[in-house]
């Protein structure tokens, strides 16, 4: 493997458009807008100008950062424990019965945890790094979507479109092919289905699939009046301290994206991010898992809507429909949780355990980056924590 010290090297006659905080747009691992606010740390960290090399450094550390996440949380895997039926549960109690009852498995380990990957590829199979607006491709949804092509035209090549409508379209889906296959990225107009199904929630059974859905909306929807629309009488402190939390950073979430800020996202988000957190003691609610969320709401809401993320109005669609949004996203959420939620433990040891990981790759891939950072006083923890905290949600694009 050549050594990435070699690889990002600066030519003394390239110069970065991110360089300066103009941002440009493309190309960079960093959207423009962030780029300006990482230059202003590399400043502080190197005391002079010439930092490109070490911005170089810290983008390529994005890079094996995304491909780390993907390999040590065991991408291609997702997450999902099946039941004896084939069915994967959303909603486990505590007791092990019925209902909304917390429970507070910190889940497998992390050599058993997984997650899912980006949608959008390259020829090489690799998530791009463009700059959109918001991390969520939805403009594909609607006219022309098995034939429109993202910029490497990967993920929805007629072909592999072909494949997947294939896959999907079996009496029971298999889903270690259908893992194998959304690798390089699953068009937008399949992605709902396509990540129930890695994720565990939908059932791979065509002739269970729909009774099982049904049966996990309607087990979130009964928690709704009983964790959520309550007076805080009937809450203890805490609950009301992390309520009041959630109340605070639903709003930080993607402020920049009007979307975000429309009340009916606000409030479901405020729900999906409560309930969850009631139901998990052990974590509660902690910052960072607003940020996970949104995939989901985005990319079930385009089940619905058409076109830009931009355009969509909520309220052209009933609330029968919003629940169903809501109810998967937290199906969804929740499965993504239960394989990382030592990440949001006390000390959130998980998390430490990556970002010592990541060093260790960094070191064995190309010692002397790391050994540059180390001479800079960079420490892994100062720039890696959100990206594993978030899983890359803020940086990359999906």
């Amino acid at each position: 493997m050549p050594q990435l010290s070699a690889v990002v090297a600066p030519s003394p006659v390239v110069k970065s458009p991110a360089m300066d905080g103009r941002g440009g747009g493309g190309g960079g691992i960093f959207n423009g807008d962030r780029t300006s606010s990482l230059n202003q740390t590399l400043r502080k960290v190197t005391g002079k100008q010439e930092h490109y090399r070490l911005y170089l450094v810290v983008q390529v550390s994005v890079h094996l950062c995304r491909i780390f996440i993907r390999r040590m949380l065991g991408v291609g895997r997702m997450l999902g424990r099946k039941e004896s039926n084939g069915e994967a549960s959303t909603l486990d109690s505590r007791d092990g019965g019925e209902g909304c009852s917390p429970a507070d498995s910190a889940g497998p380990s992390l050599t058993e945890s997984k997650s899912f990957t980006s949608d959008a590829s390259d020829s090489n199979g690799e998530p791009f790094a463009s700059s959109p607006r918001y991390p969520f491709d939805t403009s594909c949804r609607g006219s022309g979507s098995e034939s429109s092509r993202l910029p490497g035209g990967r993920a929805t090549d007629a072909a592999r479109v072909a494949r997947f409508k294939k896959i999907l379209a079996a009496q029971t889906v298999d889903v270690d092919a259908l893992r194998e296959l959304a690798w390089s990225g699953v068009p937008p107009f399949l992605r709902p289905n396509v990540w129930r199904l890695l994720l565990g929630y939908s059932s791979p059974n065509a002739d269970r699939r729909e009774a099982a859905l049904a049966r996990k909306r309607q087990e979130y929807l009964d928690c709704v009046p009983q964790y959520y629309d309550i007076p805080d009488s009937d809450r203890t402190d805490d609950e009301i301290v992390m309520l009041h939390q959630i109340g605070v950073d639903a709003p930080r979430t993607l402020p920049e994206v009007p979307f975000f800020q429309d009340p009916i996202v606000q409030a479901t988000l405020k729900r999906i991010l409560y309930i969850w957190a009631i139901r998990h003691p052990a974590s509660g609610y902690v910052q960072g898992i607003n940020d996970l969320a949104t995939p989901f709401i985005v990319v079930f809401l385009s089940e619905y809507l058409e076109g830009d993320i931009d355009t969509w109005d909520l309220s052209k669609l009933s609330p029968g429909i919003i629940s169903k949004v809501e109810a998967d996203s937290f199906g969804c959420l929740s499965k993504l949780l239960d394989g990382i939620q030592d990440h949001y433990t006390f000390a959130q040891p998980g998390i430490q355990r990556l970002v010592f990981r990541f060093k260790e790759l960094v070191r064995r891939i190309d010692e002397p980056v790391a050994r540059h950072l180390e001479q800079e006083g960079l420490e892994f923890l100062q720039f890696s924590f959100r990206w594993l905290n978030c899983l890359l949600i803020r940086e990359v694009t999906v």
